[in-house]
């Protein structure tokens, strides 16, 4: 009888086919935030688009994204995952069609909108489904694992696949890569996905939709306006107003008949200490990358396409961490595998606190592979963790919690390390900067690296060569007191979960959910 269980429970070769094109669609949402980067130059020479145009097309993806993915997870677990994926497929097509013929900002604003609203239905659905075609827990394990390297795998994707388009064709290409991938998904998820939904829905909680949309929508839109700003009253302002909004929807969802989210997840361990380190793991992960690509453009003196280029490394060893995790978990605990995967990460960014400006690519590379191969194990476990944690029919949710936590942990990240790195940078370019400097040249020195860069330029020689040492210094100065700061919070995580997570294990299903879950899936194929 255990062994028929055990037959039943493994996944077979549809799945793991139907698992291939789930990643696709998750490389091409992770690869649409990194590649209009690369596009920019060409579309702002095409369109020329005002500042503020400039900004929207940048930010009006990553917004909708994070704002819309609680909405999206909750609506799927009502009216079918599957068909939510579909229907957010056809739209990312649509959409990446509109934004590649351009001809105006506006029209790629809204393009970019699009794209954003349909990427929100992609990413907990995909998450979702895979809760309900693997039911053995190591298989769903590497299942996340892929889905894990697959979004690390299009953020480091992008610049590259852009940079090689744009060598040969016009800037709307790097948005029509995506249609093929989606057509495909359109094909064949009908064959190879299962389709569940919620039994017992209840009403859609439209009201509590629109509040989750603000509140995320302010609390993201503050803290890059911080990152970019500074901290002021306006971006204090935007936060405050979000998470005030934020506050009355969590309300709702305590007292409304049908929530959006279980508030009842936050109360399991494993969920509310997975979902913190999550966040925790992608602020440092991401907030750090704001540094590395200028110091391999400004200060090694490397191209886009190269520096891309570089970066390959960083991004490819992360499958080599998720599946050492994956292996690893079963045998020594989750708990054990997430401590041991952050001090992993502890050991790259003490080595990134050592660099200097004449440390060279190899000296940042490896000690970003490092956090990487460890972060990669991390984030892969506590999905899986965040993903088990709660019941097949709120699985979808779960997802979008967990992704609206890494969101979230991004912004963070790039706002604060930034806005760190930004005040050392300035005091030290401040302090050390050459005599001679009228106050124009000097402010524009401390302002960015770039601007220092582009001053030296216009000076003559040793005050020039003067004033980019300094601003170099300055910049890997910051560099290091960042990387210190991401190294602690690592360690203080590690040690939290030593406490918090030792010893405990997954809450099995019951019946009832068991049930849910057979009721409700169609045969796969």
């Amino acid at each position: 009888m255990v062994e028929m269980t055990e037959t039943r429970n493994k996944a077979g070769t549809k799945e793991w086919i139907g698992l291939a094109v789930l990643v696709l669609s998750c490389v091409l949402v992770s690869m649409d935030m990194s590649v209009l980067f690369v596009a920019l130059p060409f579309l702002t020479t095409d369109l020329e688009p005002s500042s503020s145009e400039l900004l929207w097309i940048t930010d009006a993806y990553g917004f909708l994204l994070a704002g819309m993915l609680i909405t999206m997870g909750t609506l799927g677990d009502r009216i079918g995952r599957r068909r939510l994926l579909l229907a957010g497929a056809l739209g990312f097509g649509v959409a990446s069609v509109l934004a590649a013929l351009s001809t105006d900002p506006g029209t790629l604003i809204a393009a970019r909108a699009l794209l954003g609203v349909a990427g929100a239905t992609l990413a907990p659905s995909t998450l979702s489904l895979i809760r309900n075609m693997f039911h053995d827990d190591q298989e769903r394990a590497t299942a996340v694992g892929v889905w894990t390297a697959g979004f690390a795998g299009g953020a480091a994707l992008g610049p590259v696949i852009g940079g090689a388009l744009l060598e040969h064709f016009w800037w709307g290409s790097v948005f029509l890569v995506n249609v093929p991938v989606m057509l495909l998904l359109l094909v064949l998820g009908p064959l190879l996905l299962p389709e569940y939904r919620d039994p017992e829905p209840g009403r859609f909680d439209i009201l509590g939709a629109v509040l989750s949309l603000v509140a995320v929508l302010g609390i993201v839109y503050g803290i890059k306006q911080a990152a970019e700003h500074g901290f002021g009253w306006v971006p204090a302002a935007y936060v405050a107003a979000g998470a005030l909004v934020g506050g009355g929807f969590l309300y709702r969802q305590r007292v409304v008949d049908n929530p959006m989210i279980d508030l009842a997840l936050f109360r399991s361990r494993r969920f509310s200490v997975s979902l913190a380190t999550e966040t925790l793991a992608i602020f440092a992960l991401v907030g750090y990358s704001l540094f590395t690509s200028q110091y391999m453009q400004l200060v090694l003196g490397m191209g886009p396409l190269e520096a891309a280029l570089w970066s390959l490394p960083t991004f490819l060893v992360m499958p080599a961490g998720i599946a050492a995790a994956t292996v690893l978990a079963p045998r020594i605990g989750n708990a054990n595998v997430m401590v041991v995967g952050l001090l992993v990460s502890v050991a790259g960014y003490v080595a990134l606190a050592l660099i200097r400006t004449d440390s060279g690519s190899g000296h940042l590379i490896v000690a970003l592979t490092v956090v990487a191969l460890g972060i990669g194990g991390v984030v892969a476990v506590v999905t899986d963790m965040i993903l088990s944690s709660a019941p097949p029919e709120r699985a979808g949710s779960a997802s979008a919690i967990s992704e609206t936590a890494a969101e979230f942990g991004g912004a963070l990240g790039i706002a604060v390390l930034g806005s760190i790195g930004t005040a050392i940078y300035r005091t030290t370019v401040t302090d050390n900067a050459p005599d001679g400097l009228s106050s124009q040249e000097l402010d524009a020195a401390r302002d960015t690296l770039g601007a220092a860069v582009d001053t030296a330029a216009t000076l003559p020689g040793s005050s020039g060569e003067a004033l980019r040492q300094v601003a170099f210094d300055a910049f890997t100065r910051e560099m290091r007191i960042t990387a210190v700061v991401g190294a602690t919070l690592l360690t203080g995580a590690a040690l939290a979960i030593g406490m918090l997570l030792r010893g405990t294990t997954p809450e099995p299903a019951t019946q009832g959910e068991t049930a849910a879950t057979e009721a409700t899936s169609e045969p796969v194929g």
